[in-house]
């Protein structure tokens, strides 16, 4: 999703939350009594203390598959420079380089998939793990405030600290444990 497609997004997201705010205010005056709150859901997730262990351990996991990637792609480029530079190179010389070339970007291809692959199946477990605790955070923060509506942090353009709630998810996703 380019730029203007998100702007047009968040526009689109703007407009309905203002119109049917604007409905609700003016139908009930009973509104004005409701407890609303806003919501972070990804922050509460990614700043959870079990996010952020996951993020350490796949670190951990992931990083000697990182480092080889990024040792490949220094060694690419390093051919990439000798092959593109004032350097005079004989004709073996140079079809050797080229092929070593591209048996490393080939292996950079490769080990990229794989690496990419297998932190998303890692990022997919992890998620079915935590969601189900973030939802169970969210549903008695709400209980114990009372709210009446929730809203996405993203459909909302400012919000006062204190009505949202994320912190409070937060903390109690990390008392959960």
């Amino acid at each position: 999703m380019n730029l203007q497609e998100r702007n047009v997004r968040k526009l689109t997201q703007m407009m309905v939350l203002a119109a049917t705010l604007t409905a609700a205010l003016g139908a009930s005056p009973a509104f004005a009594d409701m407890k609303i709150a806003v919501l972070n859901y990804q922050m509460a997730l990614l700043e959870s203390d079990a996010a952020k262990q996951y993020a350490v351990d796949a670190e951990k996991k992931f990083g000697p598959q990182l480092a080889q990637l990024k040792t490949l792609e220094s060694s690419a480029k390093t051919i990439q420079d000798r092959l593109n530079g004032t350097e005079k190179l004989s004709q073996p010389d140079r079809e050797r380089m080229e092929l070593e070339f591209k048996q490393k970007a080939r292996d950079f291809q490769v080990n990229s998939k794989t690496l990419n692959e297998s932190k998303a199946n890692a990022d997919r477990e992890m998620l079915k793990v935590l969601k189900p605790k973030l939802d169970g955070a969210v549903e008695e923060v709400i209980k114990k405030g009372a709210f009446d509506l929730v809203l996405e942090r993203g459909a909302v353009i400012d919000v006062k600290p204190q009505y949202d709630i994320t912190r409070q998810v937060i903390e109690r996703m990390n008392q959960s444990k």
